[in-house]
């Protein structure tokens, strides 16, 4: 079957790559092809972001295929709309339609940042967690800390990878991409509580109409 649409993400680091390949094959059509970029952090992807979006642009003025990029980068400690806006900038320099520019419902590209990292969404869907590993608690969401994974305090994947290793998993460390690959296949994408993650699947469903 040929993909109708495809779709390229550009990625901050190679476990948000695991966690899409993961994800993607079980949500989108096979009408849509996606191909998955990976950084070497935030820091890098921001440093080549608006080469690459150029290189994007100059090509898809001469493709007949619809194409859509997704730009996804974590929150960390910066402040949101200044992080979003400087990739907006990023999209506007390099000629593209942002999903958040576009008064039409027709765009480009679309920024999403991940709030605070990755691990949020795993928290946004412990039943997920609790499918990959067993031995942990199935009522951990429950405590009032860990109730909204976008707003968990001191570092999400340092208080994920401390839940785990209390459980017997990881003693010498997190696997991230290990994780985020095993982790992945059990998500489920409508019942993630974690708001950057709906909003993520949101952008998902407007493409797959």
């Amino acid at each position: 079957m040929i993909a109708e649409q495809h779709l390229v993400f550009l990625v901050e680091e190679p476990s948000m790559e695991a966690f899409l390949r993961t994800l993607l094959p079980r949500i989108l059509p096979q009408t849509i092809s996606f191909q998955i970029n990976a950084f070497q952090g935030k820091t890098d992807l921001l440093a080549k972001l608006e080469s690459r979006l150029r290189g994007y642009a100059k090509m898809l003025q001469s493709m007949q295929e619809k194409w859509r990029i997704i730009v996804m980068v974590d929150r960390d400690d910066d402040d949101c709309k200044q992080l979003k806006q400087r990739l907006e900038n990023c999209a506007m320099e390099a000629g593209l339609l942002t999903k958040s520019q576009s008064k039409t419902g027709t765009w480009e590209l679309a920024n999403r940042i991940v709030v605070e990292e990755l691990e949020s969404w795993y928290f946004g869907d412990w039943e997920a967690v609790k499918a990959a590993y067993p031995r942990v608690s199935a009522t951990i969401y429950n405590q009032q800390k860990y109730r909204q994974p976008d707003a968990i305090v001191g570092g999400t994947w340092e208080v994920f990878e401390r839940i785990l290793q209390r459980y017997g998993y990881f003693k010498s460390g997190l696997p991230k991409i290990e994780a985020a690959r095993t982790i992945g296949k059990f998500i489920d994408a409508q019942r993630n509580r974690s708001p950057s993650f709906q909003c993520f699947i949101q952008t998902i469903n407007e493409i797959v109409g």
